[in-house]
């Protein structure tokens, strides 16, 4: 069940957002499997928050980041599950730091079973 606050968006009111025509959303769900706004009673197109922001995503990778149809498809799909890589330095430091913890935290478990008796 959605929430009450939820909005929902029309082709038309993502397109201005976006700054593409609605022909290019149609294009964009037929290209990107992670763009797949829910249908109303009468079969129109009603975009979520999510949808939108997914839009707004493609387009950067497209038009600013100028990559590939097929190589967009790959990046947003890894975003979209967590795997992409850091936008920011402070993003790469803070990875940096969890990855340093993490092999300390190992080591220390090597170090604790390497000292226990047999």
């Amino acid at each position: 069940m959605r929430g009450l606050d939820e909005r929902r968006y029309r082709i038309r009111e993502v397109s201005e957002a976006v700054g593409v025509a609605d022909h290019v959303l149609r294009q964009w769900e037929d290209r990107f499997p992670q763009l797949r706004p829910k249908r109303d009673r009468r079969n129109q197109r009603v975009y979520s928050e999510r949808d939108v922001a997914i839009a707004r995503r493609i387009k950067e990778l497209l038009r600013d980041e100028r990559m590939t149809g097929e190589g967009a498809v790959r990046a947003l799909a890894r975003e979209l599950a967590g795997e992409s890589p850091p936008k920011t330095r402070h993003e790469a430091a803070a990875l940096l730091d969890q990855i340093e913890a993490e092999a300390r935290a190992l080591l220390d478990l090597l170090d604790e079973s390497a000292d226990a008796p047999e």
